[in-house]
């Protein structure tokens, strides 16, 4: 492994730690986020090619899925190369514009998820509580301002942050007991005054989480209020089942990060690797267990799916006659 004393000598290189007191199982680590890599990529190309190929599924609530599955892949690449690099030969140098970079995208991208999820809560309110204005509230422009809407979102509210650190001094050790450039992480090894980096990195969360959380849950009880209105059983589950998959979805997607945004901030008993463990959950299961749930869940996509496998295995075996 490699050493990270010399990044001590030089304040535009970090050294990132992978995780602290857990050296001697990187090797083993690495498995299951090279499976959960390989998940991802295939699981949300997979997404994105079945919902482009098949017209039936050019709905709002399949585009809100695309955007879903390209932003998880662009999240998954900020983090799981150097990741694995770290976990398979300790190569944890990093220099420091790459180090603001690699946090800029990937809280970025978390922000621009969590924005899409709610557009998505909103789909489904729309569809159950409003079915016959459901096309003209939805429209393609619609969509597309809120595709816009969740990018600029996630990178004004980031924006700050590089630039706050930037006027930071590291007088100690560049030494980040993470595997990622995660900023409060970053924000520790400074010298001087960090109240303003904590504070914004506070509120910016906030921002993000408390309030898509409240207005999903708003959209839920509304949901509930109208679902429970009508008088058929049968009525009743269709109307909650078309909700299935997106609650599935919430709950891989906020779960492992409320826990790593409240064991961070208030869990201090809790040992390091732990926090830096709970991180990593939040990044990595969310892309790779995303498309296997709307996979499994929903009738169109699966069947599109098993008519591409079946298509393949009728042209090999057309090919081996």
């Amino acid at each position: 492994m490699e050493s990270p004393n010399h990044t001590d000598l030089d304040p535009s290189i970090f050294f990132l730690l992978g995780i602290p007191g857990l050296e001697q199982f990187h090797m083993w680590l690495s498995l299951p986020v090279c499976c959960l890599g390989t998940a991802t990529i295939v699981g949300n190309i997979t997404i994105l090619v079945v919902v482009a190929t098949e017209p039936t599924l050019h709905r709002p609530v399949y585009l809100f899925l695309c955007m879903l599955s390209t932003i998880d892949l662009a999240a998954s690449f900020s983090t799981v190369p150097k990741l694995l690099a770290i976990l398979w030969c300790g190569a944890g140098h990093i220099s420091a514009s790459a180090c603001l970079t690699q946090m800029f995208f990937i809280h970025a991208f978390c922000m621009m998820e969590s924005t899409v999820l709610l557009a998505m809560a909103f789909d489904r309110y729309v569809a159950i509580c409003h079915p016959l204005r459901y096309s003209t509230i939805l429209t393609d422009t619609i969509i597309a301002r809120i595709g816009v809407v969740a990018m600029m979102r996630g990178s004004l509210l980031m924006l700050p942050c590089p630039f706050l650190i930037g006027r930071l001094s590291f007088c100690q050790s560049h030494v980040i007991p993470h595997t990622y450039c995660e900023h409060m992480a970053v924000v520790k090894l400074a010298c001087g005054d960090t109240r303003p980096n904590r504070v914004y990195g506070l509120t910016a969360a906030l921002l993000v989480i408390g309030v898509d959380l409240f207005c999903i849950g708003l959209s839920y009880a509304l949901i509930a209020q109208a679902v429970f209105r009508l008088s058929s059983q049968e009525a009743r589950s269709k109307a909650l089942g078309t909700c299935g998959s997106h609650v599935c979805v919430i709950l891989i997607s906020y779960t492992p990060a409320l826990f790593s945004f409240f064991t961070h901030r208030f869990g201090h008993h809790v040992p390091l690797h732990i926090h830096i463990l709970l991180a990593n959950v939040y990044l990595l299961f969310p892309p790779a267990l995303n498309p296997v749930v709307y996979g499994v869940k929903t009738r169109e996509i699966r069947e599109r799916v098993a008519k591409v496998f079946q298509w393949g295995q009728g042209t090999r075996l057309k090919i081996s006659k």
